[in-house]
């Protein structure tokens, strides 16, 4: 579904290309919300592993601490057999995650950086 505001346009001036730019635009976006849907708006990225180890307690006690002492970044928790993991954060750039491993790195000495699928930082949560 094509909408034009005619505040912004108006028939006289909408020429046979415009009208073509318009419409690839909006291909380009249905194809791009398409994308997202399928991978559930998650793209390649870092994290930060802090905990991979057997105990799911011990993990379950990382990860709430690490949401309490620093909020706003996510933790996750995976099972990849037979180890729990816990991992940080969502960055686009290895040099992102880079900065956070800085901070937790006396905290969580066995801290390292991991490929991941990451979600997308949301904007004013």
């Amino acid at each position: 579904m094509l909408v034009f505001s005619t505040r912004f346009f108006s028939q006289e001036n909408l020429t046979d290309n415009s009208i073509q730019t318009l419409l690839k635009v909006r291909a380009l976006q249905e194809k791009k919300e398409t994308f997202h849907k399928l991978t559930h708006g998650e793209s390649d990225g870092y994290r930060v592993k802090i905990y991979f180890g057997t105990d799911k307690a011990k993990a379950k006690s990382i990860q709430a601490k690490f949401l309490n002492d620093y909020k706003g970044i996510p933790a996750y928790e995976e099972y990849q057999q037979p180890n729990f993991v816990i991992n940080v954060g969502d960055f686009k750039t290895k040099i992102e995650a880079h900065e956070l491993l800085k901070k937790i790195k006396e905290e969580y000495p066995y801290a390292f950086i991991v490929k991941s699928k990451v979600r997308p930082i949301l904007l004013n949560q």
